[in-house]
């Protein structure tokens, strides 16, 4: 196969005569056509040689479309009539091909940009709050009739999103609640206050922490499980195979995990807690050589520990809701493919956890105005 070529020579009034050699095909043209837009310039070609061109095909003719000034005639293909007729077929078609959009300018594609986030937005809270609507009445069914309950499986995803999340569980708050002391004993004993490092990890584990990162690991853990199996299953359109034989999906598919959550976190939260509790000991017990005893005492002589630990757990049982109905809602969202449940996993994490801090500063608002 011989490259594509071609030489450049003065021609008659003024006008360029172009000799092409070698196979102008998709194989043969590699740099060619750009080289020839360069030499040819606005110059105008009046003549074709073609006595040394080999083989032709569109791309060569695309080539000599778009790199020359103006159209050749039919007679300057007259040596290649083959050619000429593939030549006349792709000018004809560029010539008639529409022009492509302007593009908008950066500040238009911006606002666009804007506007389909709100509308999606909008979207997606209309979407759940029918999702809800749905769930309420599911429930309401399940408590109407509780001899429909579906025991078996609110059993095995109690053992499969809460039992089996216990190491996981436990080995964060662990290392949560020793961060904290590390941090207290650190910073309280240069003013001489080392000894109020237990109160620091007992109101901040039993408050804040073990509720947050268990209900943040689950979201990772649970959440993306539950759109992921679901959505698995809106894919391969088993949910309509059980909407078609008279199951509700939301009976079979929603109120297990649900109930498996709610039950479960609470506690999850209390293993985290003790969990979080037992890592500030061991480092106040080893920074600062407050023994066990001692932390145990100053955690059940404090009034306010009880009132502390009260305020995470009730945190625990609305977590486990917002947790297992935003997985839920995004499995049941799913499409038919499988870049649908991708997004809809990511999503369900993400919001979990969004949902998870903001009703968490909520309640922070909230228990603060109630002085607990």
């Amino acid at each position: 196969m011989d490259v594509a070529d071609f030489q450049i020579e003065d021609g008659p009034d003024g006008g360029a005569r172009l000799r092409l050699t070698g196979d102008w095909t998709t194989m043969g043209l590699a740099r060619t056509a750009r080289r020839l837009s360069d030499d040819l310039g606005d110059r105008p070609v009046a003549e074709l040689a073609l006595d040394q061109l080999g083989r032709f095909d569109t791309a060569g003719a695309l080539a000599i479309v778009q790199n020359l000034s103006q159209p050749l005639p039919k007679s300057a293909w007259r040596d290649r009539p083959e050619a000429g007729r593939i030549y006349a077929m792709v000018e004809k078609l560029d010539r008639e091909s529409a022009a492509p959009p302007p593009r908008a300018n950066a500040l238009t594609l911006t606002f666009a940009k804007i506007g389909r986030g709100v509308y999606d937005f909008g979207a997606e809270a209309m979407l759940s709050l029918a999702f809800l609507g749905r769930l309420i009445v599911a429930v309401g069914g399940a408590l109407k009739h509780p001899g429909g309950i579906r025991w078996p499986a609110w059993f095995s995803q109690a053992e499969r999103s809460g039992l089996d999340a216990i190491p996981i569980i436990a080995v964060t708050n662990f290392f949560i609640g020793a961060v904290i002391a590390f941090l207290g004993a650190n910073l309280l004993t240069q003013f001489g206050a080392g000894v109020f490092t237990v109160q620091l990890v007992a109101v901040s584990v039993l408050r804040e922490f073990a509720v947050v990162i268990t209900s943040v690991l689950l979201a990772g853990r649970s959440a993306s499980s539950f759109a992921a199996e679901i959505g698995s299953m809106r894919m391969n359109q088993e949910v309509d195979a059980m909407q078609v034989m008279g199951v509700n999906p939301f009976q079979a598919l929603v109120i297990p995990r649900l109930a498996a959550m709610l039950l479960m976190l609470p506690l999850l939260t209390f293993v985290g807690m003790v969990s979080g509790l037992f890592g500030g000991m061991l480092v106040t017990w080893s920074e600062l050589a407050y023994g066990p005893s001692f932390f145990l005492q100053r955690v059940t002589e404090d009034p306010n520990m009880g009132t502390h630990l009260m305020v995470g757990l009730i945190k625990a049982p609305v977590f486990a809701v917002v947790v297992a109905a935003i997985g839920c809602r995004q499995g049941m969202s799913v499409a038919g493919d499988v870049e649908s449940l991708g997004r809809r996993v990511t999503a369900a994490v993400v919001q979990a956890i969004f949902a998870i801090i903001f009703l968490d500063a909520v309640f922070a608002m909230i228990f603060l105005e109630l002085n607990l």
